[in-house]
């Protein structure tokens, strides 16, 4: 009985060491939520638009972090990893980066410090204006799926699945064991999500590299500010390997997202002297490639979208929307429109479908067919919105896209001082887009976010200015506290706000939400949660 005992304790050991190492991986992967760029948690067991009108959603905690703003750089944006099994049993992790080269975790469901780390990062140096603040810009990721996820998980009940025995049937071995073989390794996504759905790998590829092919498993990915990438492990922040090589020194970078063993961010400004552009790194051969625009620079606060073969999609202020190969970003096919694009694109499936939806400098949504990119003409896209009356202060970064539980889909954009949604609806057969609602009057609103059912968004309080002789501290003196509001996604009608519980602006960045809870990230060093309050 005594050797019996031992063996179990062995067994059920590896089953956990196995299952702590590849973790179940759910959350808010990267920027936007997911490779789409969508902005989108398709459930929720708790945030409801019934529930946000009852009491009970509130500022849970704030954690202050140790990170020193660099002009109006301060944090960047978090990703969430959901139901991680570490020696302290199931954990929800956040992972975000400071200007000051930090990366740090928190343990969301306690609301403490986890571990922080302050990466190395020679030959860099602060800079001297707004534009190009020097320090680490952009926003932390984890390996991302390139497939398209389905309106509603096939598991019910919200983000966290229920939960599951560790003993299999007889003979074949741990659940845990079995899962992780499933997923081709331990990547943090899983299987492909979407219906022919190859997660980003088209017929013929080449088997997988180490950890299922798309990145090291359970890592979170970081660009310092001498430019290299780095991989660290969620549960401590040890280094996984060697940093990469990837941009120039202080280059204002954004929009970092792994997929498919591949790096991909965009840099603006000319910053460090780097061209803005788009820059993708092979995590396994280490090579660089990158693509320019042939004027201006990338469009929008999040880089490239990607379509479910891995291939992407990234537009250009001065008009060019380009579709790229993966790892080469070899240019594959374009739109061109006038006066210039504003947004990184979204991408999302309608019936046969894959759409794509972009907004204009001047405040119009143009909708695309990814399968025939602005038609023969490549100037003609499947419907665009009137432009808007006042579009000066139009610059919504990036898009959100949902899909009602009546199977309508949405488009959803910061004005500058609203948000506004547009529904894609068919005629003749063809999509097209029509108005849907406005909501009130908000402080500089960041692209907004969809829980369930429930669109949260910040109006970030930021000053901000055409002007470009004017210094960051007077941004920083003229802007006011953010404000987090929940409006009811059909009608836009404003359902909670936040009141005066933020006591400073957000620079930037983005709203994250997993696991009922809603992150943000204050220019004073805060990070924010907000949710219904649970007993631990």
């Amino acid at each position: 009985m005594r050797r019996l005992t031992g063996s179990l304790f062995i067994f059920c050991s590896a089953a956990l060491v196995a299952h702590a190492q590849f973790g179940r991986g759910g959350g808010w992967t990267t920027g936007g939520a997911d490779a789409q760029r969508d902005f989108w948690v398709r459930a929720d067991p708790k945030i409801s638009r019934e529930s946000m009108q009852k009491p009970g959603f509130q500022l849970l905690w704030k954690v202050k972090l140790n990170n020193q703003p660099m002009q109006m750089n301060s944090l960047t944006s978090a990703t969430t990893l959901e139901g991680y099994i570490g020696y302290r049993g199931f954990r929800t992790l956040a992972h975000l980066a400071g200007s000051s080269n930090h990366v740090f975790a928190i343990d969301v469901d306690l609301g403490r410090l986890e571990w922080e780390k302050a990466l190395p990062s020679s030959g860099a140096s602060q800079g001297a204006s707004a534009m190009c603040p020097g320090g680490m810009t952009a926003e932390v990721s984890r390996p991302t799926n390139a497939g398209i996820a389905a309106p509603v998980p096939p598991r019910g009940g919200g983000n966290r699945g229920a939960a599951r025995s560790a003993v299999g049937e007889a003979g074949e071995g741990a659940v845990t064991i079995n899962q992780a073989a499933a997923r081709g390794g331990a990547f943090p996504g899983g299987p492909p999500r979407g219906p022919n759905d190859r997660g980003g790998r088209g017929p013929g590829a080449p088997p997988r590299g180490p950890g299922g092919g798309r990145g090291v498993p359970n890592a979170v990915y970081a660009i310092t500010s001498d430019g290299k990438l780095h991989s660290l492990l969620v549960s401590n922040g040890d280094p996984t390997g060697p940093p990469i090589d990837f941009l120039p020194a202080n280059a204002n970078a954004h929009g970092l997202i792994i997929v498919d063993n591949a790096a991909y961010v965009a840099t603006s400004d000319g910053c460090g002297g780097a061209p803005n552009g788009l820059w993708a790194a092979d995590l396994v051969s280490k090579d660089v490639a990158s693509w320019k625009p042939a004027a201006g620079g990338i469009a929008g606060s999040l880089g490239a979208a990607f379509n479910t073969d891995g291939s992407l999609y990234v537009a250009s202020t001065e008009g060019d929307l380009a579709h790229l190969e993966a790892k080469t970003l070899k240019l594959l096919e374009s739109y061109s429109a006038h006066p210039g694009f504003a947004s990184t694109p979204v991408i999302f499936a309608d019936k046969s479908k894959t759409l794509l939806a972009v907004a204009a400098k001047d405040g119009s949504i143009h909708l695309l067919d990814t399968g025939s990119l602005g038609g023969p003409d490549h100037h003609t896209p499947l419907a665009k919105t009137p432009p808007l009356a006042n579009a000066a202060d139009f610059a919504p970064g990036a898009l959100a896209s949902w899909q009602d539980s009546d199977g309508t889909r949405w488009i959803l954009a910061s004005t500058g001082s609203a948000i506004a949604a547009w529904k894609v609806v068919e005629q003749n057969g063809t999509p097209t887009l029509q108005p849907g609602w406005t909501s009130h009057e908000m402080a500089a609103p960041l692209t907004p976010m969809i829980i369930n059912g429930v669109v949260f968004a910040l109006a970030s309080g930021e000053f901000r200015s055409s002007d470009s002789k004017m210094s960051a501290a007077d941004r920083i003196q003229r802007s006011t506290p953010a404000v987090l509001y929940a409006l009811d996604s059909t009608t836009g009608k404003e359902l909670w706000n936040s009141g005066k519980s933020i006591a400073s602006f957000v620079h930037g960045g983005e709203l994250t939400g997993s696991g009922t809870q809603i992150y943000l990230e204050t220019h004073d060093g805060n990070f924010y949660a907000f949710g219904f309050y649970m007993e631990h």
